[in-house]
């Protein structure tokens, strides 16, 4: 039966100790199949409630006897609940990022030992599945990413279809992404797989309860469930370089948008609008500069100058996996 775990515990100059919870699935020695990692910034409410959500999913499939014993599934939905807490996105006291801290060091900084602690507490599994967020606030159409880390990712480009979102991202990766956990356990050869949800800040249940179907898909795929999920995609393959961005170009100011993610748009067609903010005039008129569908909005009610406000995903990159 599921089993309430204590995966590290961190001593904080300023208020009480960090501790890390998981949820482990499966029989103690059985073999290291999936972990799922949650938030690791203050601001993602989301993906903290849809492991949260599909821990409470998965006890009720194991008491139905509908889990595999014999493959081990882990649940980490909060590595920053001290961020969270005081609705901080990065570690409050010297503003660092744990997602650019892996693997981490255990005599390091705070978030270095933050890292050590969780990529030592899921660091052997087959698969791994996190929860992330966007460096730019807003909405995005639901998608898993893998990041380019050798051989092994391409292998999870094909299993990645198992997930069922309507997008599969390839992203090649930058200078920071090496820091990254899913770059990290590629490294040390597990499967990893980057889901966006939605949004940021806010909770959707309807939203949460999309991907997590989409998680519970790939746990089907790999043995570890033993049921049939309707419903789903058949996933479109894009690299992220071929994502077309639309910007404020000219001005910042007040921010409306005319469409939502997934939306079909054509060339020349209104996304949004800048206003100025002493007397509300329309400063910039954003449009499409392709035929498409929008895959990411900015959501904030400002917007600055030369910020992306839009991701399109052309119509010519689409393609299926073979």
């Amino acid at each position: 039966m599921m089993r309430k775990v204590n995966l590290f515990t961190l001593d904080t100059p300023y208020r009480e100790p960090l501790t890390v919870l998981g949820y482990e699935f499966g029989r103690q020695d059985a073999e290291k199949c999936v972990a799922i990692v949650g938030s690791m910034r203050g601001n993602e409410v989301e993906q903290t409630y849809v492991c949260a959500d599909l821990v409470r999913r998965l006890a009720v499939l194991e008491e139905k006897g509908a889990m595999d014993p014999g493959k081990r599934v882990l649940v980490v939905p909060s590595v920053n609940a001290f961020s969270m807490n005081i609705s901080e996105r990065f570690w409050p006291v010297d503003k660092t990022d744990i997602n650019r801290m892996f693997p981490g060091y255990d005599l390091g900084e705070t978030t270095q030992r933050i890292a050590d602690g969780l990529f030592s507490a899921v660091q052997g599994y087959a698969y791994g599945v996190q929860l992330c967020s966007f460096y730019l606030p807003g909405d995005f159409q639901p998608h898993v990413r893998v990041t380019d880390a050798g051989p092994i990712s391409q292998e999870s480009l094909r299993m990645a279809d198992a997930f069922g979102f309507p997008y599969v991202v390839a992203k090649k990766p930058s200078s920071f992404d090496t820091t990254t956990l899913n770059y990290n356990w590629q490294v040390w050869d597990t499967h990893a797989f980057s889901v966006f949800v939605r949004d940021m800040g806010s909770l959707s249940t309807h939203n949460a309860t999309e991907v997590e179907d989409c998680i519970l898909r790939f746990l089907d795929d790999r043995g570890v469930v033993r049921f049939t999920l309707p419903g789903g995609f058949r996933s479109t393959h894009l690299d992220e370089s071929a994502l077309v961005d639309v910007r404020s170009e000219r001005a910042g100011g007040f921010f409306l948008r005319d469409v939502e993610p997934g939306e079909r748009v054509r060339a020349g067609q209104t996304l949004g609008q800048v206003l100025d903010a002493g007397d509300a005039h329309v400063k910039e008129m954003l449009a499409a500069p392709i035929d498409g569908r929008v895959f990411f909005c900015h959501v904030d009610p400002l917007i600055n100058q030369y910020t992306i406000a839009f991701k399109i995903a052309a119509e010519t990159t689409w393609s299926h996996a073979e």
